[in-house]
């Protein structure tokens, strides 16, 4: 590439991160539930994996930064100090652009979507039997608690599983028509 087809090429994967991670902003704000302490069912991970996708995991992963910035600035984080803000927030944002890594594959946008929630959910995971191990209930979803350890995999399983469902349901709705743009085909 010439330097101006460079400049063109990053100024085009710039722009369409910013709007994806804006898109995915709204999104966050259409919750269909929200949990006590934090975490939604919503479509916010959607446009995250569609640019990790197509970008490469670096872009990816600088898009999910800065999504879990806005979160914790704009979605009224639920923050017990700087432990769960890192990792409730940045961390287990950032690691959405895992998804990164599946890039140029005919099935991308689905091994993509479950690497990144499945490693959103693992920080998600680690971050509540730690940090939130303090309050955690007697009882949930009709169950005993007696280690952090299971109530944050139920807590945080939950409406993880049903995030990623939805956003594989989406994809795989939209995979026709956006076949060339999972496959970055208009990008090349």
């Amino acid at each position: 590439m010439q330097t101006s087809n460079k400049q063109r090429h990053m100024l085009r994967m710039l722009c369409e991160g910013a709007v994806m991670v804006v898109i995915a902003q709204v999104l966050s704000y259409l919750k269909l539930w929200e949990m006590p302490w934090g975490g939604s069912i919503c479509l916010s991970m959607l446009p995250i994996f569609l640019f990790a996708c197509r970008w490469g995991v670096g872009p990816g992963l600088m898009s999910g930064f800065v999504l879990g910035v806005l979160q914790f600035m704009y979605d009224g984080g639920f923050a017990l100090g700087w432990q769960s803000i890192v990792g409730d927030y940045l961390v287990a944002f950032t690691v959405l652009g895992l998804a990164g890594l599946f890039r140029g594959k005919r099935w991308s946008i689905y091994a993509g979507t479950v690497a990144g929630s499945a490693a959103r959910f693992l920080v998600h995971y680690v971050v509540g039997a730690t940090v939130w191990a303090e309050y955690m209930p007697e009882s949930f979803f009709g169950m005993t608690m007696t280690t952090p350890w299971f109530y944050s995999l139920l807590y945080n399983g939950f409406y993880m599983v049903i995030d990623m469902v939805l956003c594989l349901v989406i994809f795989a709705l939209l995979a026709k028509p956006m076949k060339k743009y999972f496959l970055a085909e208009d990008i090349r």
